[in-house]
């Protein structure tokens, strides 16, 4: 017969196993998840990746036509400036003659 020390033993001992199979199903269920989760992001940063490649090109030609019109202007600016000062140059010599 069995004694009901074992018989309690016996019922612990089965509904933390039913526990430990259940919760073992649920961590690869998880997993799984977060596997896929992850393989999403990967795809994501690798559109996120070639959409910067794209923009960077437009960008990079954007920023050489800025500089060359800043050189541009830069120059145009200094020939003003030099007109300028050879017209007053011009001025103080004729006001001296």
């Amino acid at each position: 017969m069995v004694d009901p020390v074992q018989l309690v033993l016996l019922l612990v001992i089965l509904v933390l196993t039913i526990l430990l199979v259940i919760l073992g199903i649920q961590v690869f269920l998880i997993l799984k998840e977060l596997r896929q989760t992850i393989s999403k992001t990967n795809r994501v940063l690798d559109h996120a990746d070639s959409i910067t490649e794209n923009i960077e090109a437009p960008l990079s030609a954007l920023s050489s036509l800025a500089l060359g019109v800043k050189a541009s202007s830069l120059i145009t600016v200094a020939k003003f400036v030099r007109s300028l000062l050879g017209k007053h140059h011009d001025d103080d010599r004729k006001h001296r003659e």
